[in-house]
């Protein structure tokens, strides 16, 4: 569909789609696109979906209006859970380059391409690294990754496979996104970083499509996203309100659950305090390399989300995510990124606690494929047993209910 603009987030300003945008010239707000939805309205039905592409780009109406770069990303299977009745786990690692990034590059490399940019820049703790390289490579644009020297081997060999520049850094995404912030006038590259662009939110948005589509365009009574940079979570908010905007679901909302590393935890804290953004996180340390992001650039929107959607934030150390992945494998089938594992410990913690009923239905997302970290699982191998999560300590859940 055709933008009708781009709106800051903080200040509302109306921005041009005619040429790229970065974040707000005003206050650095991120972007969001918005379209003339209310001429969709009765226009095109759920019912039209019928036999489309399996893909994000079924929703074609609701994205912008290029040709796609696209390698099969989205529409994600829903699979029931065999422990938990009421529960789904929408499996992100099933997506080309095996993980939920592979829907945000694609929005974003292919409307790189309509716009005729040639060099794209991004930091990555891992994913994104992966999905920016492959989406680039198919969009014949340079992709230029910087990544923590400690992420996965698996994020590093797929960067060099598929003909990115990469540059290891001995930091945190942090760090590599402060060298992308300082070289890309230099250099003449656009910045795809999380939320510094407003495309890969459009690539996100489309998992709230397929939740609603999935369950028959009735809301769940949550979904735990694990959160760090926070995308996906922003980005299904946005889908919801579209989705009511063009008459296919009513004014009705899921608690939106946002888990992170106990080691980096900066909107847990923020929750905790009652605060309306987070502060950049100390020493942040855990495994689960795609949630050790110190401060998320969109923190006020996850903070806002949570508080609109009754939601909760929660905490998950590296041993109840290790063990929560164990558990997914041998019980579910599903062998889940550690950063997809937490959305188990989460789900856990909140039925102990009675903040989820067993009637409630809830999507649990993992964001992942655990293949992509199998030198940091060989890394843990003995260090746990094969304990569920709910047989351990089920502290950690932070914030009002």
């Amino acid at each position: 569909m055709r933008i009708s603009y781009l709106e800051c987030t903080r200040c509302g300003d109306h921005l041009s789609a005619d040429h790229p945008q970065n974040v707000c010239p005003k206050d650095g707000g991120v972007l969001y696109v918005r379209y003339d939805l209310a001429r969709l309205r009765g226009k095109l039905r759920p019912a039209d979906l019928r036999g489309r592409v399996a893909t994000m780009w079924r929703y074609a109406e609701i994205l912008p209006e290029a040709k796609p770069v696209t390698l099969g990303e989205g529409f994600t299977p829903m699979l029931p859970s065999r422990e938990y009745q009421n529960v789904y786990i929408k499996d992100e690692g099933l997506n080309p380059t095996g993980s939920f990034k592979a829907r945000g590059m694609s929005a974003a490399v292919t409307m790189a391409r309509q716009y005729g940019l040639t060099k794209l820049a991004a930091p990555s703790a891992g994913n994104a690294g992966g999905a920016l390289a492959a989406y680039a490579a198919a969009a014949g644009i340079e992709a230029h990754i910087f990544m923590p020297k400690d992420v996965p081997v698996a994020n590093r060999m797929e960067c060099d496979y598929y003909g990115a520049h990469v540059t290891l850094v001995d930091g945190l995404i942090s760090d590599c996104g402060r060298m992308v912030a300082e070289r890309k006038e230099k250099e003449g590259w656009f910045d795809v970083s999380t939320l510094k662009e407003p495309f890969r939110v459009e690539g996100k948005k489309t998992m709230g499509y397929e939740v609603g589509e999935q369950l028959g365009w009735k809301m769940p009574q949550g979904i735990i996203y694990p959160t760090g940079g926070g995308v996906g979570l922003i980005g299904m908010w946005k889908a919801f309100d579209e989705m009511e905007e063009l008459g296919w679901i009513g004014e009705e909302r899921p608690k939106m659950v946002t888990v992170q590393a106990a080691g980096c935890a900066p909107i847990v804290k923020a929750w905790e305090e009652g605060k309306s953004n987070s502060e950049m996180w100390a020493g942040a340390r855990t495994f689960a390399a795609g949630l050790r992001v110190p401060k998320a650039y969109g923190d006020y929107l996850i903070m806002d989300i949570l508080k609109k959607s009754k939601g909760a934030a929660v905490a998950a150390t590296d041993e109840e995510i290790l063990a929560g992945l164990r558990h997914w494998a041998s019980v579910e089938g599903v062998f889940a990124a550690p950063e997809g594992a937490a959305s188990l410990v989460a789900y856990q913690k909140l039925r102990a606690s009675g903040f989820f009923r067993a009637d409630d239905v809830v999507v649990l997302f993992n964001t992942g494929s655990a293949y992509k970290y199998l030198d940091m699982l060989e890394g843990k191998r003995g260090t746990i047993g094969t304990t569920p999560p709910a047989s351990r300590n089920i502290g950690g859940i932070i914030g009002p209910y």
